[in-house]
């Protein structure tokens, strides 16, 4: 599993992925930031991490997009599959992978913006954005999971990263959707699956319990049926 994580990383490195990601995720986290920060004159950052969400649409296709989809068009898949690590380890490594070079550039991008915005402003509500940079993660593990999960379907890395966008912005876009909904009922169920709705309470610092068990479950249940794909197309 260690070696499949290794190899996973490495590779975030040598090909132009990983670099087009860091960039990408900066340069937008960066813009957000100055306007909805220095430009108004605040030091509010609720606004500032919800559109951040946005850009997930975007960013996390391009790490999971290859996870798997590679495998198959490069003929490997069946030396994966073959190898001492079972399939659970070679889901976990290639997971464990994608989100440590998410956190990464996530964390060092916020170390950045407050420690400039920590110059220049007071009364920075340290709880509040702490609150906001858990959430923020949680979401990103629970999407790379589901990418991950759509890059397993599939060998083309084009047709996963489509997919992945599409999956994301779906599932951001439930909590509007909700909004239309005249059945209170219905509305509500849909509200407790929303990504932005669960998000909420992190936006003012607040560590909600049955958010955190949201996205833990959601990301366990996309690396779940991972796993199963690949156990069925072992034995297939």
């Amino acid at each position: 599993m260690r070696a499949i994580y290794k190899r996973e990383m490495l590779s975030y490195f040598t090909s132009p992925i990983g670099y087009i990601f860091m960039a990408v995720f900066m340069a937008m986290s960066g813009i957000i930031f100055s306007i909805f920060t220095f430009l108004s004159n605040t030091t509010a950052t609720a606004t500032y991490f919800q559109l951040l969400l946005y850009i997930f649409i975007i960013v996390i296709p391009l790490l999971t997009m290859k996870l798997m989809s590679e495998e198959r068009k490069l003929k490997t898949e069946q030396i994966l599959l073959t190898s001492p690590v079972s399939i659970s380890g070679i889901i976990l490594a290639k997971f464990f992978a994608a989100f440590t070079m998410f956190a990464i550039t996530f964390l060092a991008s916020e170390v950045l913006h407050f420690a400039v915005l920590d110059k220049f402003a007071e009364n920075i509500n340290y709880a509040e954005v702490l609150g906001n940079i858990v959430g923020i993660l949680l979401i990103g593990a629970a999407f790379i999971a589901i990418g991950l999960f759509i890059s397993a379907l599939t060998e083309s890395q084009i047709i996963a990263a489509i997919s992945t966008i599409a999956a994301i912005l779906i599932l951001i876009c439930i909590s509007m959707l909700a909004n239309y909904i005249p059945n209170d009922f219905i509305a509500g169920t849909v509200r407790w699956f929303a990504i932005l709705s669960r998000f909420t309470p992190f936006t003012v610092g607040i560590f909600d319990l049955a958010s955190i068990v949201y996205y833990i479950s959601l990301s366990v249940i996309f690396l779940f049926l991972s796993v199963r794909v690949y156990e069925k197309r072992r034995w297939s």
